[in-house]
């Protein structure tokens, strides 16, 4: 069994699909005689050629609009996007289109597409490169999305992101890219969208993160009898599996690298306060980003959640 990290899972993963089904192909900038960005197609333009790897213009929404054009005739397209701030020319395909294809036809034709696009600071890039504005994908029913953080998940979330009849947002922290590596299986395997990962069970305080703030969630709570769950699925997210923690210990720390207003932890916040309420011993808690700019990378750290805000956090909410 291999040991790769992250962006050679996610190519493992494009590549079995590829060989698995002719439908499957790739398009978006440089993805071809490149490999990416990243270099997470390295050598499917060898394996597959031209017409299933294709190097598109310098369009976003020239790459969604062909990708749902190819999904509503009959073909699995999986479409890269190269930095999540690059997707805004592209939301009015993927939102207008893409998340109601199956809606506005009655079930007639459905959008099997996979937009990936690496997201999130910690690597030092200039603007609109380390966006992490997933509650707008999240905010748009018909479309789902979907946050690794590890290896092996990366792979096998993919793989049921490409199988899947409906549009999905594949978001890839690129912090974790190659942070860490970890055995991935090269047989077939799949981890199924919309469940919630235990990562480590407690009794006292739940946490909840995804995507690179797992890393520094899970450091955080060293010495504390947390559940840690991992979300995965942001939408639709693991609304069973979140409230079952929260009743068990009925203290809760979201963390979230996006900025605190109107982000995916406010979502949970409200769900909880609705369903889980009578159970909480202290205020919900949010560790976010602030409410500015993604600032350039002399300030990058003072803005995201480290893990120094997490344990004070936890520590805030085991003293109410």
């Amino acid at each position: 069994m291999p040991v790769i990290n992250m962006v050679q899972a996610i190519s493992m993963a494009v590549k079995e699909e590829m060989a698995r089904d002719d439908r499957v192909v790739v398009l978006g900038e440089d993805v071809g005689v490149d490999g990416g960005v990243f270099r997470a197609t390295e050598g499917l333009y060898e394996a597959f050629g031209d017409k299933r790897v294709i190097d598109t213009p310098l369009s976003e929404s020239a790459i969604a609009g062909a990708a749902i054009g190819m999904a509503a005739n009959g073909l699995r397209p999986i479409a890269e996007i190269q930095f999540l701030g690059f997707t805004y020319s592209a939301i009015d395909q993927i939102f207008t289109h893409a998340a109601r294809l199956r809606s506005r036809s009655r079930g007639s034709y459905t959008c099997p597409l996979v937009v990936r696009t690496p997201y999130g600071g910690g690597v030092k890039a200039p603007e609109l490169h380390e966006e992490s504005t997933e509650s707008l994908f999240c905010h748009m029913p018909g479309i789902k999305v979907v946050v690794p953080s590890t290896p092996y998940h990366a792979k096998g979330l993919l793989i049921s992101a490409i199988r899947d009849p409906d549009p999905v947002v594949f978001l890839e922290p690129t912090r974790l890219y190659r942070m860490t590596k970890e055995e991935v299986p090269e047989e077939d395997y799949t981890v199924p969208l919309g469940e919630a990962r235990v990562v480590q069970q407690g009794s006292e305080v739940t946490l909840l993160a995804w995507g690179s703030m797992l890393e520094r969630t899970v450091r955080a709570a060293k010495g504390y009898d947390a559940d840690i769950l991992d979300l995965m699925t942001l939408s639709p997210f693991d609304e069973k599996t979140v409230l079952a923690s929260v009743r068990k210990t009925g203290r809760v720390v979201i963390v979230q690298e996006a900025a605190k207003t109107c982000g995916f932890g406010a979502e949970l916040s409200a769900t909880i306060a609705e369903s889980a309420i009578l159970y909480l011993k202290a205020p919900i808690v949010r560790v976010a980003g602030y409410d500015v700019v993604l600032p350039l990378p002399k300030l990058e750290d003072h803005y995201m959640p480290t893990e120094k805000r997490i344990k004070a956090a936890i520590d805030d909410v085991m003293r109410y």
